[in-house]
């Protein structure tokens, strides 16, 4: 039991889901060139070359995600807790290896509404985490109300879960993709309303989570609680 305390849990879910997007890369870099254009007439459902591309960019943008978190602790010297470090890890390892590459966004229900929802939880905390960074530094003296932090907190996660929308958006254009799910897994196209329904499903459930930790991030400054402290940023303590 002790030993298992001694484990470093976080470095050994890094390791796991980078060999995971690394492994998948390599795999469907080769499947990309081997799988068809497009499926021909009476040809039995199989995946096709732009289904590989999705998983291809998608893999790639995981492993640069998974490194990004390093990079700004040493560029900006503050220190990002463990907890939010695993919770991130675990969404990458869920939206990009079990939602892409194991088609979860297909076979499991309600896969990207839940995604979706975390991921605007989380960047609800993180905005909260950028306005604590703010008061921990001496040269930009600053004394924003409860309010303010949980209304600047909430309106920073929906903004970011519009520009990733307009990222999937652009790139389904450019390279043919289909992130935003307008094209069923049998490559039946969806149009009107029904094409529309996952970008804003993903908008209204984005803010739905965001609103939930800006509430809660909300009371607890109201309240003096420190329900956020374990998944926010600290600035690092320098000589």
């Amino acid at each position: 039991m002790k030993k298992l305390k001694e484990i470093n849990w976080e470095k050994v879910l890094f390791i796991f889901v980078m060999a995971s997007l690394v492994i998948s890369t390599i795999f469907i870099g080769f499947k990309m060139v081997v799988s068809p254009v497009s499926l021909e007439t009476g040809m039995q459902f199989t995946r096709v070359k732009s289904d590989y591309t999705l998983m291809f960019f998608q893999c790639l943008l995981g492993i640069i995600a998974m490194v990004l978190p390093s990079i700004f602790e040493k560029k900006f010297k503050v220190i990002i807790p463990s907890y939010m470090l695993i919770l991130y890890v675990i969404f990458l390892y869920c939206a990009i290896f079990l939602g892409e590459v194991r088609s979860y966004y297909y076979t499991v229900n309600h896969w990207d509404t839940i995604l979706h929802t975390f991921s605007g939880g989380m960047l609800g905390a993180l905005g909260f985490s950028f306005v604590s960074l703010l008061n921990q530094n001496d040269k930009v003296p600053m004394n924003l109300s409860p309010l303010f932090v949980a209304i600047f907190a909430f309106c920073f996660a929906v903004t970011l879960g519009v520009v990733w929308e307009i990222y999937e958006f652009t790139f389904d254009g450019i390279l043919h993709l289909n992130m935003q799910k307008f094209t069923l897994e049998n490559g039946t196209e969806l149009v009107g309303r029904a094409a529309l329904m996952d970008t804003m499903k993903d908008l209204m459930v984005d803010a739905a989570g965001a609103l939930v930790v800006s509430v809660v991030g909300y009371i607890s400054m109201k309240t003096q609680k420190d329900w956020l402290q374990k998944i926010q940023f600290k600035r690092a303590h320098t000589k």
